[in-house]
C-alpha cells in the first residue's frame, strides 16, 4: 500500500516545534544547565543517585543549553531537504494512523537501506524531522527510511507495543524493499535516543519466528545514545507517562536479551550526555562485548546528546561514519 504525499507534519510537530522536547513539566528549567543544581542529597535511588540526580540523568534539558537552537536547526534542514530534493514517499505499513513512513529513494536501485527510528522520549518528534540525515544516504546509494510510530501516551503508556509497532514497520520494509528499489537482502536499522531504544528492542526480534523473514533479516543496527535496561528508567520521572510493568521493563530491556541479538551492532555517545545515557551505552556495549557478539562502541569527545543524531547526517561525523562503514559504503 502506497501514499505518496507532502511533509509528514503531525500532532506532535506541531506540539513539539515550542516545546522543550526532552523533559518532563516538572523538571522544566528557564534556563538549560549542565547537570543538575546543587540540592540536599537525598536517599539512593539507583546506584549512588538519589531521586533528583536519577530524574535530571534522564532528562536532556539538565545537560545541554541549546536543545530549541538545535532542534529548530535539524527541522529546517529537513525542510529544506525536501523542498530541494522532493518529498519522500509516504508509505503506510500498518493500519494505525501513525503506522506510516518516509523512503527516500537513492537515485538507482538495488541499493541498501537504512531505517531510521527517532527519538522524542517515546512521546514527541516524528518521521520528518530526520530528513536532514538522508541526502548522505542518498549520495552513497542507498535508500533511507523514516519510521513514524504512536507516541506512547496513545497506546495506554505500553512501550511494548511502541516496539512492535517499529518491528512491524521494519518487517515491511524488508518484504517491501524491492518496490521502492532497495535490496530487501541489505536492510539496517538505527535509532537515536529512545529510538536507539527501539532500535535495540528490534534487534533482539525472532525475524523467522514472528514475521517469517530470514532470521538475519536486519544486517546491523546502530544504536545511538539510547537506553538498553529500562531498570533506572522506570525509577525515575518517565514513569509518570510510562505504564510500566515487571513483563513490561524485562520485554523492552535488551540488554536482558543478548542470546536473541543476532546482528553486528554500533553502540554511540557524546561526552556531553547526561551520566546515565553515557553509562547505559557503554553497559550495553560491555555486555554485547561479553556475550561474544560483534559490537563497536563510538565515543563523540564534545557532542552534547542531540548534537549525535547530527552527525547521523555527516559523512565524517561519528554516527554518520559509523553508519556508512556498518553498510559497507565508506567514508
Amino acid at each position: 500500500m502506497h501514499r505518496t504525499v507532502g511533509p509528514s507534519i503531525t500532532r506532535r510537530t506541531a506540539l513539539a516545534a515550542g516545546a522543550c522536547l526532552f523533559g518532563g513539566p516538572a523538571l522544566a528549567q528557564p534556563v538549560c544547565k549542565l547537570g543538575l543544581p546543587n540540592h540536599v542529597k537525598g536517599p539512593a535511588v539507583w546506584q549512588d543517585l538519589d531521586q533528583d540526580e536519577l530524574d535530571a540523568s534522564y532528562n536532556q534539558e539538565f545537560y545541554q543549553p541549546h536543545t530549541d537552537a538545535i532542534n529548530s536547526r535539524l527541522s529546517g534542514l529537513s525542510y529544506e531537504l525536501r523542498t530541494r530534493l522532493g518529498y519522500p514517499e509516504r508509505v503506510a505499513y500498518g493500519e494505525g494512523p501513525d503506522e506510516a513512513m518516509d523512503i527516500y529513494k537513492a537515485p538507482e536501485s538495488g541499493g541498501p537501506v537504512f531505517v531510521f527510528v527517532h527519538g522524542g522520549i517515546w512521546l514527541y518528534l516524528d518521521a520528518s524531522y530526520a530528513g536532514f540525515a538522508a541526502e548522505m544516504f542518498l549520495d552513497r546509494g542507498a535508500n533511507f527510511v523514516s519510521l513514524d510510530f504512536a507516541p506512547v501516551n496513545e497506546l495506554e503508556g505500553d512501550l511494548a507495543r511502541q516496539a512492535d509497532q517499529v518491528r512491524r514497520g521494519i518487517a515491511w520494509v524488508v518484504r517491501n524493499a524491492k518496490s521502492f528499489g532497495g535490496d530487501p537482502a541489505r536492510v539496517y536499522i538505527g535509532g537515536h535516543s529512545s529510538g536507539g531504544h527501539l532500535a535495540a528492542v528490534a534487534l533482539t526480534t525472532d525475524w523467522a519466528g514472528e514475521f517469517g523473514l530470514p532470521t538475519d533479516a536486519v544486517k546491523g543496527g546502530l544504536c545511538m545514545s539510547g537506553m538498553y535496561d529500562l531498570e533506572p528508567v522506570r525509577l525515575s520521572w518517565r514513569s509518570r507517562y510510562i505504564a510500566f510493568t515487571d513483563a513490561m521493563e524485562d520485554a523492552t530491556s535488551p540488554q536482558r536479551h543478548l542470546d536473541r541479538i543476532t546482528a553486528p551492532v554500533v553502540v554511540s555517545y557524546g561526552t556531553l550526555e547526561t551520566p546515565e545515557f553515557q553509562r547505559q551505552a557503554r553497559d550495553f556495549a560491555a555486555a554485547l562485548e561479553a556475550a561474544g557478539k560483534p559490537v563497536q562502541l563510538i565515543v563523540g569527545q564534545n557532542y552534547f546528546h542531540q548534537d549525535m543524531w547530527e552527525t547521523l547526517g555527516n559523512p565524517y561525523g561519528p554516527n554518520g561514519r559509523a553508519a556508512l562503514a556498518m553498510m559497507d559504503l565508506g567514508p
